[in-house]
């Protein structure tokens, strides 16, 4: 590959990126951090995105995705926090949320250790899926494997508990749609 040509792409458009990304995230550190990885996205597919009519703009769009779903991800994992710490002075969650992310925790709790793992690495601690890899030193489609046998196992524990049959799979449809 002629790395030049990434090179220059980098050095003309990052610091664009990172203001525009910094308008999702409004965290320098973490648009910075949302825009290195979407150029490592892009150098690991050179060949496919030299071939796109605006490499910068196909840079943007993976920059942004990956600050949205970063930020749907902290949101769950701050939720699920909260409530697994919940004061017990505090009045309780509306009925029809109430015990949902309990619930959530528990089905995670319940999968086997391989897949509870990936799941807390994956969509708790915001790491990609290749980083996943690394961490557990398996394949990344191993990875991707046990992620999809989760989350068929959640959904299936959710629809168990809620009532007549019907789970609240909004958070397992984004994780999948996502993942």
């Amino acid at each position: 590959m002629d790395d030049a040509w990434f090179v220059q792409l980098y050095e003309a458009s990052y610091r664009r990126l990172v203001v525009i990304v910094l308008s999702v995230t409004s965290d320098l550190g973490e648009a910075e951090e949302v825009v290195q990885e979407a150029f490592l996205r892009a150098y690991a597919r050179q060949a496919r995105v030299r071939t796109v009519h605006n490499p910068e703009a196909w840079v943007c769009t993976v920059a942004l995705n990956v600050a949205r779903r970063r930020r749907r991800r902290h949101v769950l994992g701050a939720r699920l926090l909260v409530r697994r710490a919940v004061d017990p002075t505090r009045a309780a969650p509306p009925a029809e949320d109430a015990g949902m992310d309990e619930e959530l925790l528990d089905a995670i709790a319940a999968l086997p250790g391989e897949q509870r793992e990936a799941v807390v690495l994956h969509y708790l601690a915001d790491l990609p899926v290749a980083e996943v890899a690394l961490r557990t030193g398996v394949a990344e489609g191993t990875v991707k494997s046990r992620l999809a046998r989760a989350r068929t196992a959640m959904q299936h524990a959710l629809q168990d508990i809620r009532p007549h049959g019907v789970a609240d799979t909004g958070l397992l449809q984004e994780a999948e749609d996502h993942g």
